[in-house]
């Protein structure tokens, strides 16, 4: 009988009604593979199986690829019919992790990657501890499938690699077709598994080789970040996603057939195309006493069912599987051939060839410590590490932890060796130790005397390397300069942190956080958002204070469809007073973070931290810094001894931090300087005078009318 010719009107009735005659075809094998029971958000995911969306993105809705994809199907039926693997010969198959991230838990460890294929490796060869604990019906059926599958040692130009490659994108919280277009490595070489924040509302899916024999920029399987391995984000529970997909990918269907949904008595009329698993409606549950379709006991305990008590795969399924990796649709028989093993360096003896380290954060306050990890490959038999400034000073770990004590930036050096040759990786700035207990309040910063962020007391975080914060003189409300962020549409989802210094604000009560922003909206659907957030251990964590969005309180400039320039009348200005008792510490911090929407840039100026310390003298001067009389009444004279010429700028703050006089901008020399305040126009209460520039930054606090 000649295979019947697929179009897409007849495609849908065929995923909607399958034919008796293609009982245990899938004619669009995604598969998907996930549950509440061990993610509450997964609660209501949706299985994409028979989803003709996805089928008209691979075929476009041409009948030629449909015809060409039942060609395959067919193909690897009648290879499949009647198969008998040789028991004795073992497959290894080269695997790539493409591992996408928007800097999110979903970063995953090159560990729990390597715990992933441990795993794989174990259900594939029968060495999982659990099989034995199988229901003694199907302890005889429990395969070894002889599959074993190795992180590449060779990328597809020839240079070393550990099987896993890092990508930054904002589509890792899709998991889409999208997603797995960032990078893909040829499929007849490599695997290819994509990890993702998502799994386009999934733990996992794939598809079928014959669905890919024409479509390979879509042939690999995507999992979700948590659902990879046992360890890091994943758990035991989770971990035998993989193999499930895996099947998948080697042609095996749900034990209950074509449906994506188990449990539903329609299931009993489908069949899985494997003559030892047992006719099924399918399982959510360990019900190991389960039984439906005229089945004596159905095999609740298969990789291919979503029970989460999965330990085996049948011989009849690991047949198939071989059947499928052992066919040219969709390339699975070029593999595991000895010339591709040996061009992805998985037959090599393991080749030391990168020196590379992470570290948990770059940034901490003097005494705290920094957590360092070794991710050399791919033979490190000795590693050597120096730590300048650190104590320990030197280290032979894997994972070594080291304390900064002094302020300043430090260089961190690596060298690994394989017993015949050596590598090193240095970091020169590596570490940046701030000082602790921090500065000084009240704290102003009008951006006047900073010309570059990079290098000042204050820290960008810029996780795309896409531009961020910086001093501008396109516009300010006092002085000449503020600070200005570029946001463009390819930064949406994106996120930019401007941090600041270290505080002390252990004497502080009454804690008051202003400052002033600028931003405008390219069209009234922009969903930008700035977060001001505030830390009490250096900024190891935040905790979020003010928010304001583009929708509602962020815009100032109303709809800019080009580059958006503040005037004088589009500022803004916003009042923190929520920062309460447990942040009057020594290493307080706050932070600006804008998340993209496709907005227009965001300005920020005159940000001012205050807080009235406890019995602090009202009369007290700054080292350098006399302020007389004080209390003062109409004037006041301000003397101050520079230990270097440079431009000085004065300006008088409320106790808000809120300018209350222009302020005035001065080229002095070194030596003894005396300055007249006219103060006429102040109310009696009480004031700070700022004086910021190259040789001075002091604040003196200043008493107008009758001592209180």
């Amino acid at each position: 009988m000649c295979a019947p010719v697929l179009t897409p009107g007849t495609l849908r009735i065929l995923l909607l009604h399958p034919l008796p005659s293609m009982r245990s075809i899938s004619l669009f094998g995604i598969a998907v593979f996930a549950t509440a029971l061990h993610a509450q958000d997964d609660a209501n995911f949706s299985c994409l199986t028979h989803d003709p969306g996805l089928l008209s993105r691979i075929t476009n809705d041409d009948p030629e690829m449909l015809q060409r994809m039942e060609m395959a199907r067919t193909e690897l039926e009648l290879r499949t019919d009647g198969f008998e693997r040789d028991r004795g010969q073992g497959f290894v198959i080269p695997v790539v992790f493409h591992i996408v991230h928007a800097f999110g838990q979903e970063n995953i460890s090159n560990e729990q990657v390597e715990d992933a294929i441990r795993i794989l490796n174990d259900d594939y060869n029968k060495e999982n501890p659990d099989w034995v604990n199988v229901r003694p019906a199907f302890l005889d059926l429990v395969a070894d499938v002889g599959i074993t599958f190795r992180l590449a040692q060779r990328d597809p130009q020839g240079n070393c690699s550990n099987g896993i490659t890092r990508t930054v994108s904002t589509l890792t919280h899709e998991g889409d077709y999208a997603m797995t277009q960032l990078i893909q490595w040829p499929r007849d070489r490599y695997m290819n598994i994509w990890v993702g924040a998502q799994a386009n509302g999934a733990a996992g899916y794939t598809n079928y080789p014959w669905v890919l024999d024409n479509s390979p920029q879509s042939d690999g399987i995507v999992v979700r970040a948590g659902y990879v391995g046992s360890i890091g984000t994943s758990s035991p529970g989770r971990s035998r996603v993989l193999s499930h997909e895996v099947g998948h990918w080697l042609n095996l269907q749900h034990c209950w057939g074509n449906s994506n949904d188990p449990g539903s008595e329609d299931n009993c009329s489908m069949d899985d195309g494997v003559q030892d698993t047992p006719l099924t409606k399918g399982w959510t549950s360990c019900a190991l006493s389960g039984a439906s379709c005229g089945s004596a006991l159905d095999n609740v305990e298969n990789y291919m069912e979503y029970s989460y008590c999965d330990k085996m795969f049948t011989l009849g399924q690991a047949d198939r599987m071989i059947a499928a990796l052992t066919s040219s649709v969709a390339d699975r028989s070029d593999l595991w051939q000895p010339t591709n093993l040996s061009a992805t360096g998985v037959t090599d003896d393991p080749l030391l060839c990168h020196a590379e380290f992470s570290m948990d954060r770059h940034q901490i306050c003097a005494g705290e410590s920094i957590s360092f990890t070794d991710l050399s490959y791919n033979h490190v038999v000795t590693r050597s590490w120096e730590f300048p400034g650190g104590a320990p000073t030197t280290s032979t770990d894997y994972h070594p932890d080291v304390v900064y004590d002094e302020p300043g930036t430090y260089p961190v050096t690596l060298t690994v060796g394989d017993g015949t040759s050596t590598l090193s990786s240095t970091q020169i700035v590596a570490v940046e130790v701030l000082p602790y207990p921090g500065m000084t309040i009240p704290f102003a910063e009008g951006f006047e005397a900073i010309d570059d962020l990079n290098g000042s007391d204050w820290t960008t975080f810029d996780p795309y390397s896409d531009g961020t914060y910086n001093v501008t003189s396109l516009a300010s409300v006092t002085g000449s300069q503020s600070v200005r962020l570029p946001n463009t549409g390819s930064m949406s989802g994106r996120t930019d942190a401007l941090i600041s210094p270290v505080f002390d604000l252990s004497d502080a009560e009454e804690i008051t956080l202003t400052y002033r922003y600028a931003f405008a909206k390219r069209n009234n659907d922009n969903v930008d958002g700035l977060g001001v957030y505030v830390s009490n251990d250096c900024g190891t964590t935040w905790s979020l204070r003010r928010q304001l969005w583009a929708i509602s309180t962020l815009s100032t400039g109303g709809v800019v469809v080009g580059n958006f320039v503040p005037t004088e009348e589009q500022w803004a200005e916003n009042t923190i007073t929520s920062i309460s008792g447990n942040y009057a510490v020594e290493g307080f911090r706050f932070k600006f973070q804008f998340t993209h929407g496709g907005g227009n840039d965001l300005y920020l100026d005159d940000i001012n931290l205050n807080g009235l310390t406890v019995g602090m003298d009202d009369r007290s001067n700054s080292e350098g810094i006399r302020l007389w009389p004080n209390p003062a009444q109409d004037r006041a004279t301000l003397e101050m001894d520079l230990v270097a010429n440079g431009q000085v700028s004065i300006r008088i703050l409320d106790v808000l931090g809120r300018p209350v006089a222009p302020s005035a901008q001065l080229r002095m020399g070194r030596g003894l300087h005396r300055i007249d305040l006219p103060l006429t126009n102040l109310a009696d209460g009480t004031y700070f005078l700022h004086v910021y520039g190259d040789p001075v930054d002091q604040m003196v606090k200043l008493i107008v009318g009758q001592h209180p």
